[in-house]
């Protein structure tokens, strides 16, 4: 696979946005080369961005090829034992009798089976008088008593405490963290009617996974947990390790470059599939480039996001 050279504020951020485009799942999985690091300047002068270069590395083989030699030095031991037990079976007749003797057992058994089978398969008069008097009797169900359900609370009539939301997700994350033994800082604060949650520390690193998978499906359980306990949704933004703000500056950056490539060779270009999050990213980043749109095709979790210049219109 050929190289991927790319721009970006810092190493961390080139780097993701390379294996996002090359659809690498982590760093383990490929060759990185820095050939620039980012400097600040002067007085916010004559600053520089961080260029990397990065390729999937090559899968081996040679485990696959030691097996197969192995199996083929068997083999010709195999071919020698076979030959010489047929030169002894020519000699003598013993095996032929005894093969014949296993297939008369076998035959043998397998009628046995058949007749027990049959003899079973025959219920006496008193098991069919028994069973037709069991099918006649239809059974009798107990009737017990309801017991009164409360209606439910109607939306309009449950009052939403955003402050009683937030702890909530607070002490969920709290103890998640208690959970698994890592150590980190959870903070939450409220905007309007934006929950902010940030789990920060170099542990928490586990609750990203690839892509983002563990930080979707950790977020989704703060949704679930609100849900029970306060009885009302909420909007909730989750960010583990700075992953969520890496991501977003990688994906505008793999944007900016597919909005090249549909304005310098036209048609239309697919990403690969998103949740909701990073296509709003996605969309978000080809909003700001003349010549391009952006729409999303298919259903979740297979929803992507396609880039084509702006005068294609359906």
């Amino acid at each position: 696979m050929e190289w991927v050279e790319v721009q970006g504020k810092s190493v961390e951020v080139a780097v993701e946005a390379a294996l996002t485009e090359l659809g690498i799942p982590n760093r383990e999985a490929a060759d990185v080369e820095i050939i620039q690091e980012p400097s600040r300047g002067f007085l916010g002068m004559g600053g520089q961005t961080a260029i990397v270069r990065v390729k999937a590395k090559p899968k081996s083989s040679g485990r696959r090829r030691g097996r197969s030699r192995s199996r083929g030095k068997g083999g010709s031991k195999g071919g020698d034992s076979s030959n010489r037990n047929g030169g002894r079976g020519q000699s003598g007749g013993g095996q032929k009798s005894s093969a014949q003797k296993s297939s008369a057992q076998k035959s043998s058994g397998r009628d046995g089976r058949g007749d027990r089978n049959r003899q079973r398969s025959k219920p006496s008069g008193d098991d069919r008088r028994e069973s037709q008097g069991r099918r006649q009797q239809p059974p009798q169900k107990s009737k017990k008593p309801q017991p009164r359900q409360e209606p439910k609370p109607r939306k309009e009539d449950v009052t939403v405490d955003i402050a009683e939301q937030a702890q909530v997700i607070e002490a969920f994350l709290e103890g998640l963290l208690d959970a698994f033994g890592l150590e980190g800082t959870v903070s939450v604060r409220h905007e309007d009617d934006i929950i902010y949650a940030e789990v920060t520390g170099e542990q928490t690193e586990a609750l990203v996974g690839q892509k983002g998978a563990i930080l979707q499906a950790v977020l989704e359980l703060c949704r679930t947990i609100v849900q029970r306990r306060t009885q009302a949704g909420a909007r909730i933004r989750l960010d583990v390790a700075g992953y969520a703000e890496r991501r977003r500056e990688a994906l505008g950056i793999y944007a900016a470059r597919l909005a090249e490539q549909v304005l310098e060779n036209g048609g239309e270009s697919m990403l690969e599939p998103m949740h909701a999050a990073d296509r709003k990213v996605v969309h978000d980043a080809i909003l700001e480039i003349d010549g391009v749109r952006s729409f999303s095709e298919g259903e979740d979790p297979h929803r992507s996001v396609v880039v084509a210049p702006a005068g294609d219109d359906d």
